[in-house]
């Protein structure tokens, strides 16, 4: 009676781990791996000859210019405020730590498209220092600082939240013992903090990267969908999309597929080939 009981368990144990496999995998299936391959198909959908042609086009060429630029900008300028950030949050007691953490997270609590507001309420002709910009000759909105502005605030979280939980599990007892023994804070950085903490900074930023790239809402607001010069990929992807040109935005949406796909890969990559040493930089790690 108790083996058959044991037995049951044990089958209803397996059919449960199977239902929830299966419903995973549904799941990535359905909402993930089947939009990603509609993307791929429709660019592809007239042929390779039309999909080049798509992204040989100026304006493709341009969209994709200045989202290389925009994220080149935007990508170092948070891994310098990140590693700043989480070294002061970590490392210091001062007034306003609890403050600066909440700014750190502000991004992901404000919607983008209220970000680019923002921006534009600040910077634009109308807005608190619009007049004073203009009259200097500095263009901000519907310009690539706007952009780059719009995007610094919408990544800025990505490489300090990657830090700072490591920072605070590994504590600072290295970086006193360098001091004792001589080192300066240039020194300490380089020699013992950096290289405790370089997965979680290459993490961040490639999270970071793929965000800028990808970016849409605050970007919308702040461009003012000027072809060829403040359209970003999203952006171009949706001036297409409206104008029915369905290979042609299809073709540059596949290429940002490509792009976080590249980065996934990055990041598995260095998994597989530095997992142990990841792991021992990992909180709770030896």
């Amino acid at each position: 009676m108790s083996g058959g009981s044991a037995r049951g368990g044990s089958t209803g144990r397996w059919l449960g781990h199977v239902a929830i496999i299966a419903f995973a995998s549904l799941f990535l299936i359905v909402f993930l791996l089947l939009p990603l391959a509609s993307v791929f198909a429709e660019a592809f959908r007239q042929g390779m000859q039309a999909y080049l042609a798509s992204l040989q086009q100026p304006e493709a060429l341009s969209a994709i210019r200045l989202t290389l630029l925009v994220a080149a900008i935007a990508v170092p300028l948070n891994l310098v405020f990140g590693v700043a950030a989480a070294w002061a949050m970590t490392r210091f007691e001062f007034r306003g730590k609890a403050a600066l953490g909440a700014l750190i997270d502000l991004p992901f609590s404000v919607s983008p498209v209220i970000s680019g507001l923002v921006y534009v309420l600040l910077f634009g002709a109308q807005g608190w220092f619009g007049p004073w910009l203009d009259a200097h000759g500095v263009r901000i909105i519907f310009a690539v600082p706007g952009l780059v502005l719009a995007t610094v605030f919408i990544t800025l979280p990505f490489v300090a939240r990657e830090l700072i939980p490591l920072m605070q599990a590994q504590g600072s007892e290295e970086e006193e013992a360098a001091r004792v023994l001589g080192a300066n804070a240039w020194q300490m950085f380089f020699r013992v903090t950096l290289p405790n903490i370089r997965w979680a900074l290459l993490y961040g930023v490639l999270l970071c990267n793929a965000r800028a790239m990808g970016e849409f809402g605050a970007v919308s607001v702040v461009s003012g969908h000027i072809r060829g010069l403040t359209t970003t990929m999203p952006l171009e992807v949706e001036m297409r999309y409206n104008e029915y040109d369905y290979v042609g935005a299809f073709a540059i949406a596949s290429l940002l597929a490509l792009l976080a796909l590249l980065t996934l890969a990055v990041k598995t990559f260095l998994e597989w080939r530095y997992g142990d040493e990841i792991a021992a930089h990992a909180p709770g790690g030896h």
